[in-house]
């Protein structure tokens, strides 16, 4: 099935991106768009163009000084919902251009600018105005930014001098359909279970509140990276990256999504049965196994923002399980790091066993941390996990080994708290352990992850503790490493339709390693965290798991070699795909397929500048 959307932008001439003469257009240049040609924009989507303005532009002189509105703004500046809220607002912002200013202590405003975000924004409500906005994009040579909720790592949804598609608003309901009714049928279209419709912008708490109610279990976001304490008292598997925020049917999904569900049920990108996808060209069509299914294999982990835009996906439910979990605290009793350092060698040895018996989840460990761990304690190992439909004693039998191995430490260099929970369902264990909405990240950060397969963790615990102590760093480094069980199990399984990375296929857990660094360092200290992440402690885990790769959704933007780490072998398919669906490049991300066709000219003294070919 295929229809247009916009004429117009069907019948386009697109060249490969190779061929484009210059840069993309910015308000310098004389090519920029006049404001009669904005506003003939602004008509077409019904008014729904928005010219930006920096989240904080209330803060600093000007006509858009408001003191109490930059109050509030400085109060909420950390909370991600409120960041969505804004067309430039991020939850992990690349450059801070324009940072809150507390007024009420005397602090001074310095320069408000927009920096990489876009200039304009179609708050979209309808595929058509998506589609006129696809049209301006390529007559006018400007570029082009698809937005959900901004809520990326690796500045996808920023882009300098660019317009901007807020996708968000693009909401036609959510349903579920008991036994799955293909699009079209084929033999290679079998999945006969529960099925979840996800027409638009939607986030993961809205689809969790409609699955729930069915007691239908989704793979969706969790919230990994570091443990705090719930108000109902359990421990929640939390992180910076708070998912049940995140764009269902976006990058997330399309880059693989991992979940408290996938060691059971695959990666979100696993999930994926069909898709009406909105190309270049100004197609609609149906993605699946029976139709374009060259289109389902690439965003089916080939990661977002490439291929074209989702309008709406179908993907699969499974009936809920009762669910045994357990959280693990681990506290040095002294100064000393080595035992800490030692039980998290040997914990790391016990993944796979635990993985195999049916346990995922997520945790968190530091020789000094940034931020709380557990309790008031910055440095630790803490996790929760969870098993489906097994017995606590099944569960604590499975994880006894483990145990034993920690009882060496207990008591003497180490306190180990181990806590058991058991749920009647998947939905009462996610609500209380795992959806938390946490605070927005800095741009003062720098991160790398690494997929580990069962010889990295198992075959030389001396290369592994060599390893785990390259991770940890030093004190003064404020290092945190953040641990995702969420592999092994139904990620092992081969589909010939998925364009995810295939180390996915032998990968148990992925590996993060992160530092940031204060406000107002010097270029020489920032570029030294940022070496340090990529070439000492991403090269570490480089080095113990040589042939796999980064989970991109996750991952160092500095790393040179992102073409395999995340992508791996279907990169060069991938790439294939892409000059298909969009030979002009019109859909752009950093570190994405056909990136390569493009670089950003940087400004002086900036991350982030004009688009154009490359070569030009």
């Amino acid at each position: 099935m295929a229809f247009k959307v916009l004429s117009a932008l069907a019948l386009a001439s697109f060249g490969y991106a190779s061929s484009q003469s210059s840069c993309k257009c910015t308000p310098d240049d004389a090519c920029w768009p006049s404001i009669a040609t904005w506003d003939a924009l602004n008509s077409t989507v019904s008014g729904k163009l928005i010219h930006n303005l920096p989240v904080a532009i209330s803060c600093y002189p000007g006509p858009y000084h408001n003191a109490e509105e930059c109050a509030y703004v400085y109060s909420q500046w950390s909370n991600s919902t409120f960041q969505e809220l804004s067309p430039v607002g991020y939850v992990y912002p690349t450059d801070e251009p324009c940072p809150p200013v507390d007024l009420s202590s005397g602090e001074t405003p310095g320069t408000c600018v927009l920096g990489p975000a876009p200039v304009y924004t179609i708050n979209a409500t309808e595929p058509e105005e998506l589609a006129a906005g696809m049209t301006f994009a390529q007559k006018n040579n400007v570029r082009l930014v698809i937005r959900n909720t901004g809520h990326d790592l690796l500045g996808k949804s920023e882009g300098y001098g660019a317009l901007q598609i807020w996708i968000r608003y693009i909401r036609n309901g959510i349903s579920i359909q008991d036994s799955y009714v293909p699009t079209e049928t084929c033999a290679q279209n079998n999945w006969t279970g529960a099925a979840v419709t996800i027409s638009g912008g939607y986030v993961w708490d809205d689809v969790y509140n409609v699955a729930f109610a069915r007691n239908i279990t989704v793979v969706g976001g969790g919230d990994p990276v570091y443990m705090s304490s719930s108000p109902n008292g359990y421990c929640r598997a939390n992180s910076d990256l708070s998912f049940e925020t995140v764009g269902c049917i976006g990058g997330y999904i399309q880059g693989g999504g991992h979940s408290p569900a996938s060691h059971d049920y695959g990666l979100a990108a696993d999930q994926i049965l069909e898709a009406q996808v909105l190309l270049a060209s100004g197609e609609i069509v149906t993605a699946s196994a029976c139709q374009n299914p060259d289109l389902y294999f690439a965003i089916r982990g080939g990661g977002g923002g490439s291929y074209g835009v989702a309008l709406s996906m179908v993907i699969k439910g499974y009936p809920s399980k009762p669910v045994v979990a357990h959280s693990l605290a681990i506290i040095p009793l002294s100064s000393e790091t080595d035992p800490l350092l030692e039980s998290v060698t040997d914990i790391y040895t016990e993944y796979p066993s635990l993985m195999d018996f049916g346990f995922s989840g997520y945790g968190t460990w530091s020789i000094n941390s940034p931020q709380v761990l557990f309790g008031n304690q910055t440095i630790g190992y803490v996790h929760a996990i969870a098993v489906m439909d097994k017995s606590l004693s099944e569960a604590q039998d499975a994880f006894q080994p483990l145990l034993q191995k920690l009882e060496k430490y207990n008591g003497t260099s180490l306190f180990v708290s181990l806590t058991w929970y058991q749920f009647p369902t998947y939905a009462s264990y996610y609500r209380a352990m795992s959806g938390a909405h946490q605070a927005v990240g800095s741009p003062n950060s720098a991160m790398s992850s690494r997929m580990f397969n069962k010889a990295a963790l198992t075959s030389s615990r001396t290369a592994l503790r060599s390893t785990i102590g390259v991770m940890a760093g030093q004190k003064e480094q404020y290092t945190i490493n953040s641990v995702e069980l969420i592999a092994g199990g139904k990620v092992l399984e081969e589909d010939p339709y998925s364009g995810l990375n295939p180390a996915w296929r032998s990968t148990y857990i992925v590996s993060v390693v992160a530092r940031g660094w204060a406000d107002g360092s010097s270029a020489a200290t920032v570029q030294s965290v940022k070496n340090d992440i990529t070439y000492i402690k991403g090269g570490a885990m480089r080095a113990l798991t040589p042939f796999l790769g980064s989970y991109m959704n996750e991952a160092d933007r500095n790393d040179p070699l992102w073409a395999w780490d995340f992508f791996g072998l279907n990169f060069a398919r991938l790439t294939q795909i892409k000059e298909e669906y969009d030979p002009a490049g019109l859909f752009y991300c950093p570190t994405c397929v056909g990136s390569p066709s493009w670089y950003q000219k940087y400004l002086d003294g900036k991350d982030y500048g004009p688009l154009c070919p490359t070569g030009l």
